[in-house]
């Protein structure tokens, strides 16, 4: 299998915005800065685009670096746009979680405007979830972990047809957290 092909200038060019964009942010719960989660999440999809085949590998390498740029910093669609074109910044908007909405509304909001979207962007959502199914934060309640492991399968569900190779990777994690919740 030839899989789907991305070049490593578009790879670079995301990963030098990304990381000024979230320049002096760290993962919640770590000291790691905030770009080696976006870096997990492009892993996620570079490995799934080695396998599969006819997707474009770099919008889907370019928004899983810039996934979270307009959510989690003062960078706007415009910039992103800008930089990077119309598809990618329109991908990066769905990814986006919507501040205006109550937080219980925030999750099927964005699983609406990404799967309007092409199968790379949904494939960025599966790979970010799989990335954050670790071991939760020591402060989270069972009742919020079993919510996130309760939200990781309606992911699965509902975006899990754009990439097999993902959806088993999120399959497995949805599997390996029923041991932080005792089911």
């Amino acid at each position: 299998m030839a899989g789907s092909k991305w070049t490593q200038e578009a790879y670079l060019k995301a990963a030098r915005f990304a990381a000024k964009a979230h320049n002096g942010q760290i993962v919640a719960g770590t000291e790691f800065p905030y770009l080696a989660h976006v870096a997990m999440v492009a892993m996620e999809v570079t490995a799934a685009l080695a396998v599969e085949e006819g997707l474009d590998g770099d919008l889907a390498v370019q928004c899983a670096l810039l996934h979270d740029v307009i959510e989690d910093t003062g960078t706007t669609f415009q910039q992103v746009g800008q930089e990077f074109g119309a598809q990618v910044a329109q991908g990066v908007l769905a990814l986006s979680k919507d501040p205006t909405l109550d937080l219980s509304e925030q999750l099927t909001d964005s699983l609406k405007r990404i799967m309007l979207e092409p199968n790379e962007i949904w494939m960025v959502k599966l790979a970010d979830r799989i990335t954050n199914l670790q071991p939760p934060p020591s402060h989270w309640r069972k009742e919020k972990i079993v919510a996130y492991r309760r939200e990781a399968a309606e992911i699965l569900a509902k975006l899990g047809a754009a990439s097999r190779i993902l959806a088993a990777r999120l399959a497995d994690k949805i599997e390996q957290y029923r041991d932080f919740v005792g089911l």
